[in-house]
């Protein structure tokens, strides 16, 4: 297997049938027009349902000192290992012991360029830890970022070793707003396969803070130029609720990280259940619950 030998599919019409130029739509400040291809392009992925997972992140060092401490929330769609271990022993340990207390509920964890480096960049052995992941009981690697260096090695011994990524993620916005990542990634073609779900929105606040007019053109170029990944996905917890209902009008279709926990602190309506459900049927869209595995868990 190899990554970055196909070309994207980002010239000429689309294929899809919109009669849009796709490169004419990069270039143009029509955010309008932007939004409304990659509103069709969604469509006709996953017609009116929006996806959302609702997860309960848990501190590995909780994981690994004591799993059967943590109570799993009701709510809960996944459970996620956050934190950064300090071996591969300590990964793999973390993971074994928050499987056994998970019931049902999937597990997920680690970001898949954090562990390279845990392995000292070795593609082999990068392979060995996930396959000994995947044998404790790991559902999938939570993330991957995209811009960071070798992305696309460790892409592909995540495929090898037959273990999906929950998502790609980005770091920084980039000075073109994002346009030649999204290139690059959908150049990976079918090696992207694997992955779930495509997060377009920068992880680290820069000095210069992007403004609604940036994040939502972003997405909505991540949904007509990265074709080879299903969903264009936004974070409940980082991007908050405004930008999540705008950015489903403009091409996302799955929403991460909504809260597991089910208080009424702040009147139902605030309820997390209740809010996220409101603001996909606010956008005229049809809210689907999932797990941790991108299945789905109902209506």
């Amino acid at each position: 297997m190899t990554t970055g030998q196909e070309e994207p599919n980002a010239m000429c019409a689309t294929p899809d049938g919109l009669g849009t130029d796709v490169d004419q739509l990069v270039e143009s400040r029509d955010l309008i027009g932007l939004g409304v291809a990659a509103d069709e392009r969604r469509r006709q992925r996953h017609g009116d349902q929006v996806t959302f997972v609702r997860v309960q992140e848990v501190p590995g060092l909780l994981a690994m000192a004591d799993a059967t401490s943590v109570q799993v929330l009701p709510g809960a769609g996944e459970l996620r290992i956050v934190g950064v271990p300090e071996t591969l022993q300590e990964a793999v340990a973390m993971t074994e012991r928050l499987v056994a207390v998970s019931g049902s509920i999937p597990v997920t964890g680690f970001v898949l360029d954090g562990l390279a480096t845990l392995c000292g960049h070795d593609v082999d052995a990068l392979q060995r830890l996930l396959g000994d992941l995947r044998g404790a009981g790991l559902a999938m690697v939570a993330a991957l970022h995209a811009d960071t260096t070798r992305a696309g090695e460790w892409l592909d011994a995540s495929h090898a070793a037959g273990v999906d990524i929950a998502r790609l993620t980005v770091k920084r916005s980039g000075a073109d707003g994002g346009v030649d990542l999204f290139r690059q990634i959908a150049a990976w073609g079918g090696s992207a396969a694997h992955v779930h779900a495509f997060a377009p929105l920068a992880r680290v606040v820069e000095e210069r803070a992007t403004t609604g007019y940036d994040d939502v053109r972003r997405v909505a170029l991540a949904r007509l130029l990265v074709d080879n990944i299903e969903s264009i996905q936004v974070d409940w917890s980082q991007h908050g609720p405004k930008l999540a209902q705008v950015a489903l009008t403009c091409g996302a279709d799955d929403v991460d990280a909504v809260s597991a926990l089910d208080s009424l602190d702040q009147g139902p309506r605030r309820a997390p259940l209740e809010e996220i459900n409101r603001n996909i049927r606010a956008a005229a869209l049809v809210p689907v619950q999932r797990n941790g595995c991108f299945e789905m868990c109902g209506i």
